[in-house]
């Protein structure tokens, strides 16, 4: 089995692929806790669902929270004997994809592109909802050719609530109307069908640059939200980036043709 950790600003996605689907658990992301609780919180996924971290053959991680990427690497080793696969640019040189600004881009970007790649091997654009709403463009050569990056959904909906005396955190839902009647259904309205307008928007001047109608794919947690985009992309696959995870590992470790 293969077991990839996807360490994101807010949650650490941890998955276990038993060669036909995925099992997953999430974990806060806190820097501010010790290598302990990572450690605690990982073996108790095991035990709970009755497995053992002897069938554990490779270990993936992604992280974009370099505070936390140390504590994960050393809880690894410890629990599964074995050192993890953790992305970066000597894994990248590894890939049959060409990465942009390999020092630079963050490593979840690069699962996305991989597995999209994989999936379509064509000109494609990867719309990721997360903490960030990143659009990561691949070439049908299996080049990153470019990457465009804004606030997540939640990220804008919590700084309008912390700077806004009067406004407070909503749920992120889509409302029935574009005319708020409330405060908030106002910020439903502004927030989730504003960025419907403007995923189409990006995404459309991508395509119109490129000169090439390719598809889009969402991932990410929060890629459900925008009920009307669901049409817009060719798939919404909020597995993607542990797909991609479990393919970089399968190429490492040469397993994959």
């Amino acid at each position: 089995m293969l077991l990839a950790f996807d360490i994101g600003n807010s949650d650490i996605t941890m998955g276990l692929w038993n060669g036909e689907s995925w099992q997953q658990w999430r974990i806060p992301s806190r820097t501010d806790q010790p290598e302990l609780f990572y450690g605690i919180k990982v073996r108790d996924h095991f035990l709970e669902s009755s497995l053992s971290t002897d069938k554990v053959n490779a270990i993936v991680v992604s992280s974009v929270v370099p505070g936390l990427t140390d504590k994960l690497r050393n809880v690894v080793r410890s629990l599964f004997k074995r050192e993890p696969i953790v992305l970066g640019p000597d894994v990248y040189e590894k890939l049959p994809l060409e990465i942009l600004n390999p020092f630079e881009i963050g490593s979840d970007l690069v699962a996305n592109a991989t597995a999209a790649w994989f999936k379509f091997r064509q000109t494609c654009i990867v719309v990721d909802f997360g903490t960030a709403l990143t659009f990561t463009t691949i070439s049908g050569e299996g080049k990153i050719v470019g990457v465009s990056i804004v606030p997540g959904l939640r990220t804008a909906v919590r700084a309008l609530s912390q700077n806004t005396a009067k406004l407070f955190d909503v749920p992120l839902e889509m409302p029935q109307s574009a005319l708020g009647i409330n405060t908030v259904t106002a910020i439903q309205s502004g927030i989730v069908i504003g960025y419907e307008g403007l995923v189409k928007h990006v995404v459309d001047s991508i395509r119109t640059e490129l000169k090439v109608q390719c598809p889009a794919i969402a991932t990410g947690g929060l890629s459900f939200v925008i009920t009307p985009l669901k049409s817009y992309f060719q798939i919404v696959d909020p597995l993607l980036t542990l797909d991609g995870l479990r393919v970089i590992g399968e190429l490492v470790n040469g397993k994959k043709n």
